[in-house]
């Protein structure tokens, strides 16, 4: 999925590069800059977070599964 990962950071970054916009109609280069490097590294952040979250239900969802019955 690194094609798909690397479109979900540049969606973010244009995402935070539109919102800097609306904040600020006159934001410089620089600002957009910034905000255009926290949107990737934010999408990224989020979706590796997303990831984490779904292992640790799946392993928990094996855990339950595998136990054995109590009697």
């Amino acid at each position: 999925m690194g094609i798909l990962d690397t479109v979900g950071e540049i969606a973010g970054a244009v995402a935070a590069v539109e919102a800097a916009e609306k904040v600020d109609p006159d934001a410089g280069l620089l600002t957009k800059g910034i905000a255009a490097v926290a949107g990737f590294k934010g999408a990224g952040a989020l979706e590796s977070l997303v990831e984490k979250k779904e292992d640790e239900s799946g392993e928990q969802a094996s855990d339950t599964d595998n136990a054995a019955p109590q009697a």
